[in-house]
């Protein structure tokens, strides 16, 4: 059973070349996302399951490709609890406790970065607000009438920077200084 904290979406239907010919094939793509990596293959079995049975009501093959233009499949991104509050932290002296979004709440973005999140802890999804209607930047991310307000982009270059100089700063004081290098 699949559970409401999971999303498949088909984002492409592609299927012959005239509009009054039937196809002999058609290909579908789109992404599933999930908050947990149990969820996750739970969730691209289910998609395997359902895809194949429903071809064969109709006496039709199917073949599931999840790697398809050679893209692999991404766990969700999970944010670790101390490096996300080592992110509040920083952002409230920033820009003040209002101008941070929420706590460490589920996200579903799918990225490279969860690769990196699984070897060695990391802290990936957090916003620096680009919202500018006089500019025409409204739109969320994946939306195809997004526009990034580029006068926000050195907000952002900044959080990284003392994100990164902050945390160094903070771990010189509890590991030895290795000197030698």
């Amino acid at each position: 059973p699949l559970d409401s904290q999971q999303v498949v979406t088909v984002t492409r239907f592609r299927g012959g070349g005239a509009f009054n010919v039937i196809p002999d094939s058609v290909t579908i793509g789109g992404t599933f996302r999930c908050f947990s990596n149990d969820g996750f293959m739970r969730l691209k079995r289910r998609i395997e399951e359902v895809i194949v049975a429903q071809s064969a009501v109709h006496r039709c093959a199917a073949a599931v490709d999840f790697h398809a233009g050679g893209r692999p499949l991404l766990a969700p991104t999970i944010n670790s609890p101390a490096l996300h509050a080592h992110f509040e932290d920083v952002a409230t002296e920033m820009v003040g406790a209002g101008g941070v979004r929420g706590a460490m709440e589920p996200c579903m973005g799918s990225e490279d970065f969860a690769a990196f999140s699984e070897a060695v802890p990391g802290s990936h999804f957090y916003f620096v607000g680009i919202r500018n209607e006089a500019a025409g930047s409204v739109h969320v991310a994946h939306s195809p009438h997004f526009l990034v307000d580029e006068g926000a982009l050195p907000y952002g270059a900044a959080m990284h920077a003392s994100l990164a100089m902050t945390y160094l700063q903070r771990q010189r004081g509890r590991v030895d200084s290795h000197e030698e290098l």
